[in-house]
């Protein structure tokens, strides 16, 4: 049995590539607690589990592999449907925020878009007159 040892190259590869999978579950979760996001388009993600756990399938499970596979292809077209249906300008504020939490300090914080029906609620005290 030979041992592998991988390259640091693919190493690095890998682990970008496990950093860009957490960026967007990262993105989905935030896009999913927004209140702006419609219900019916945050619906997507629940029905897509749903599907997995689902005993009706496009191809069984028992099938080894290609019936995780079919699980595996709905989720990930449930997820790039969801931010295709997502606000263009919320999902960029978002990826522009996770920027940010890895160090791009090229940009400045930037308030999330509002709608123009949003109003803010406070209450204020007079200390002086």
């Amino acid at each position: 049995m030979s041992s592998k040892k991988m390259s640091p190259a693919n190493a690095d590869k890998q682990l970008s590539m496990l950093s860009a999978m957490m960026d967007q579950i990262r993105l989905v979760w935030y896009l999913f607690t927004d209140g702006k996001v419609s219900l019916l388009t945050k619906s997507i993600i629940p029905a897509a589990f749903l599907y997995v756990i689902s005993p009706i399938d496009f191809i069984p499970d028992v099938i080894l592999g290609l019936g995780q596979l079919d699980d595996l292809g709905v989720i990930m077209v449930g997820l790039a449907m969801f931010l295709r249906l997502c606000p263009p300008e919320l999902v960029q504020y978002y990826k522009d925020q996770l920027n940010l939490e890895h160090g791009d300090k090229t940009s400045s914080k930037i308030a999330p878009p509002l709608d123009d029906d949003d109003s803010i609620d406070t209450t204020y005290r007079v200390l002086d007159e």
